[in-house]
């Protein structure tokens, strides 16, 4: 697969935070989820792809060509659509005039698709931006970057202050941008079920490091969460068919659940243990919250 993106040992240190030696990619044509809860890293890292931040350490790539001090060339600007967790236009400006801003910007401004988003979203052109609602402010950052024509989405939170509805409409649009396979998509979002909607991969990390990276189908499709009493899940880890280390284990006050890589293992050796298809919410948080076993 040929990367889009390519992000190696990163390193960043604050006072009271690292970001330790993190590691990420985005293929072309594929949707990376970044999650993680509030802190964990996840801003520092889109804001050190963006040369927003000069990290301590590692390598950055963007379309095979290093991110170096001096931040992103002029280029890559031009192929990189940005949607922050805050509107970044100017509060006085009219929605209107935000196209001036894209065509004074990108060579690839695209005013004719910028308005047709606005209709698609409902943004009035005669609102300052100052006026919006969060809901609205993110739609109008992803109408501004999509109509730079970019070939990488890297959007944080895009999602966040949407109702269902409006969600879906954006993560349709979304899909229609990974129409072309040439594309892809970082999306850091804190709704998980939004990912498992569109992505292919997701990265979690947690207080700075990495904690996994997994395909969207071995979250959902292979792993399994099992719901047992004390001694089964000690049978479960004498049993030998998972590897020692593999499972997270948190135990509660009237069962335990058991994070498993592969339910089907499970299912064939203890038919009588329920054991239940995992989504990603419930993967993360017996990842971060389970004991190692």
């Amino acid at each position: 697969m040929n990367d889009i993106l390519n992000v190696r040992e990163l390193c960043k240190t604050y006072d009271q935070f690292t970001l330790d030696h993190l590691s990420l990619s985005v293929p072309a044509g594929y949707v990376v989820g970044f999650i993680g809860s509030n802190g964990a890293g996840k801003t520092t890292t889109i804001l050190s792809i963006l040369g927003l931040t000069e990290p301590d350490d590692g390598t950055i790539e963007l379309f095979g060509e290093p991110v170096g001090p001096e931040g992103l060339s002029a280029e890559a600007k031009e192929r990189v659509g940005v949607v922050f967790d805050t509107v970044a236009l100017p509060s006085d400006c009219p929605i209107a005039d935000v196209a001036l801003l894209g065509k004074a910007s990108y060579a690839r401004w695209d005013g004719s698709r910028f308005s047709s988003l606005l209709k698609e979203f409902c943004l009035e052109p005669s609102k300052r931006v100052k006026d919006l609602s969060r809901g609205m402010g993110m739609k109008l950052q992803l109408a501004f970057a999509l109509s730079h024509r970019p070939e990488l989405l890297i959007l944080d939170e895009a999602t966040a202050g949407l109702d269902p509805i409006a969600r879906g409409e954006v993560l349709d649009i979304l899909r229609g941008f990974m129409d072309d396979e040439n594309h892809g998509i970082l999306l850091s979002s804190h709704i998980t079920s939004d990912l498992e909607r569109i992505a292919d991969y997701v990265v979690c990390i947690d207080s700075g490091s990495m904690v996994f990276s997994k395909s969207m189908d071995e979250v959902r499709d292979i792993a399994g969460i099992a719901h047992c009493r004390s001694a089964e899940v000690e049978q479960i880890l004498d049993a030998g068919i998972f590897e020692r280390g593999s499972l997270r284990v948190l135990r509660g006050g009237y069962s335990t659940e058991v994070l498993v890589p592969d339910r089907s293992l499970l299912n064939g050796a203890f038919p009588a243990v329920e054991c239940e298809r995992a989504n990603l919410e419930d993967y993360m948080r017996l990842t971060l919250k389970g004991e190692l076993r």
